[in-house]
């Protein structure tokens, strides 16, 4: 049980370490050919296809780490310290789940691999690496995941996992076939499930989309394997793990204490002003990071304990937290946005504006929330001891990174992908400037590099599903629907909005924008809602969800990292949670009564 131990770690830091360097050349890379373009007129040929096949080695060895902890993204609608015959039940189901998606990925990818023939015209390799790199990345995950079972001597679990597993596999494996559902029902079908259970989100999507075989998919092994390929292989992702190593490496730097620092010297002297301290911390780090898990952990860190220290009680600052960290996926740079980008096909640029639009609806919203609690409470006002203008010239390098980033890319001077760049290497100089040790900076590559591959992952696993979607006229339906409303925009959007609630209370908001967003976009659009507005009501309704029970992730991520239980934070945000969803009618409405003036 050590050695399995042993090996689990080697092979961990293995691959972390792997992770980091690729992201590190994809770093350095896209850096060069776009200071190049600008500077010389020329950029490196086939750049862009090298990103994409650098993207999606990341994706791949980062794949064996993402069946466990946080990166797993499991939904855990059942309390785990109940034992029982349906613990058990879930548990070996789960397990069930994760190493049949790497037995699937191990097969899809070899038979892809040995069909699919031709070479990058660019680059000049095999187009057969690409689906045996997933397969690889199948047999790695069922490593790790033996190793990882053995260490935890979970002796029992594996042969039960195994043997369903085998069980779930086999009417693909023989041939058989059944019309009692369409393929798209049955993969969510099996979605369903793997939630209920609390399997891994990624390697539910890809057991579903093999199941919907025996259910007449078109999708046989190859063509599932190429699918799931095209979903990961798209240059705008490449955004995400820029985003996600910028919010890193700014913590590392000290810039993040900068915005601290100014926000408390705006703000703190006013009545809860600790509480508005966090608020204007979290709108000014939005602009930044783009993960809205990433800023409920920082201030976690960095707020709890003076909050706690000024009064409030620790569920109240913890509510603050979460609440306040919704922000960060919906003002730019929003991750949230790219994968909504990617899902549907809508532009970046306008969906980031009206981002930043909603963002500051969402901010005032909250900011009369926490003064209005503290006037019932009789919060005093904090002191703030610096002079704002020094503390302002500190944060200047802050500020200029939101400027590459949402002037770059709304004025069309730098692509998402560029801008992107640009602020990781931004930030990495101010990390080398702050003075922190290359093992700090490396450890962000890492973290980066890890968490991409998650989330690289569900949206390459959940593009055979958008596919089978299409196919059996979900979108369609879903349309007719709606238009047997009446054309009623008000009607839709207020539909729409109890749907995506509804969901939110259960699903991560990257699987559930992936799931619904397709679906409900052609619906808005035949009532004449804008698509891009209300791509940009979904994510912030998806972001709201963050806060509601059971899941309400950033309510959790704060609860682990403040030390708070989960269940009285939930109870504390409802003020807040009271606030943004009142925000999100005024936004919904609005866009709803422009929709139905253009068409009156």
């Amino acid at each position: 049980m050590e050695r399995a131990g042993h090996w689990a770690t080697f092979l961990q830091r293995a691959l972390g370490r792997a992770c980091g360097l690729v992201l590190a050349l994809m770093l350095a890379a896209v850096t060069a050919t776009t200071l190049q373009r600008y500077l010389l007129g020329s950029g490196f040929l086939g750049i862009e296809e090298a990103m994409v096949w650098l993207l999606l080695l990341l994706a791949c060895l980062g794949f064996p780490m993402v069946a466990d902890g946080a990166l797993a993204m499991r939904i855990e609608l059942f309390a785990r310290e109940r034992q029982g015959l349906w613990s058990l039940l879930r548990e070996v189901t789960a397990e069930a789940f994760t190493l049949a998606a790497c037995v699937v990925l191990v097969l899809a990818g070899i038979k892809a691999a040995l069909q699919v023939g031709g070479h990058s015209a660019l680059l000049g390799l095999g187009e057969w690496m690409r689906p045996a790199a997933l397969g690889a990345a199948g047999v790695a995950g069922l490593a790790m995941r033996v190793l990882v079972l053995l260490a935890r001597r979970r002796t029992g679990l594996l042969p039960a996992g195994a043997g369903l597993a085998l069980i779930l596999l086999a009417p693909v494996a023989a041939g058989l076939s059944a019309t009692i559902m369409p393929p798209s029902l049955a993969a969510l079908a099996v979605i369903a499930i793997g939630i209920v259970v609390g399997a891994p989100l990624v390697h539910a999507f890809v057991l579903a989309g093999y199941i919907a075989l025996a259910f007449g998919s078109p999708l046989v092994e190859p063509a599932l394997a190429l699918s799931l390929l095209s979903g990961i292989g798209r240059y705008l992702l490449l955004a995400i793990p820029f985003f996600l190593l910028a919010g890193g490496l700014l913590t590392i730097s000290g810039a993040a204490g900068d915005l601290v620092r100014f926000a408390a010297a705006m703000v703190g002297r006013r009545r809860a002003g600790l509480g508005q301290t966090v608020l204007l911390t979290s709108l000014l780090f939005s602009g930044v990071s783009g993960s809205s898990i990433a800023n409920a952990a920082f201030s976690s860190k960095t707020f709890m304990k003076p909050l706690t220290a000024a009064g409030y009680t620790p569920e109240r600052a913890g509510a603050i937290i979460a609440s306040t960290a919704v922000l960060d996926n919906i003002i730019p740079p929003s991750i949230a946005f790219f994968i909504l980008a990617a899902a549907t096909n809508l532009p970046v640029g306008p969906l980031l504006t009206g981002g930043l639009f909603a963002g500051l609806v969402l901010a005032a919203a909250l900011a009369i929330a926490i003064h209005c609690k503290a006037d019932m409470e009789g919060q005093p006002a904090t002191e703030a001891g610096t002079s704002r203008w020094r503390l302002a010239l500190r944060a200047v390098p802050v500020f200029g990174l939101g400027l590459i980033v949402v002037a770059g890319i709304r004025l069309g001077i730098v692509s998402p992908t560029e801008a992107a760049a640009l602020a990781a290497a931004y930030t990495f100089l101010l990390a080398l400037w702050g003075g922190d040790s290359r093992g700090g900076i490396f450890a962000a590559l890492q973290q980066a590099g890890v968490e991409t591959a998650a989330i690289t992952m569900l949206i390459g696993a959940a593009t055979p599903l958008a596919f089978l979607l299409a196919i059996d006229g979900i979108g369609a339906w879903a349309t007719s629907l709606a238009l047997a409303l009446g054309e009623n925009p008000f009607m839709v959007m207020l539909a729409a909005n109890l749907i995506l609630l509804g969901v939110g209370l259960v699903l991560d908001i990257g699987a559930a924008i992936l799931l619904f967003s397709p679906i409900l976009l052609p619906v808005a659009a035949a009532v004449g809602i804008d698509p891009v507005a209300f791509g940009v009501v979904v994510v912030v309704n998806l972001m709201i969800g963050g806060l509601t029970p059971p899941v309400g992730i950033l309510v959790q991520v704060t609860s682990a990292a403040g030390g708070v239980p989960a269940a009285r934070l939930f109870a504390a945000t409802r003020p807040y949670l009271a606030a943004l969803l009142l925000a999100l009618l005024c936004i919904g409405m609005g866009i709803a009564a422009q929709a139905a003036l253009l068409h009156s």
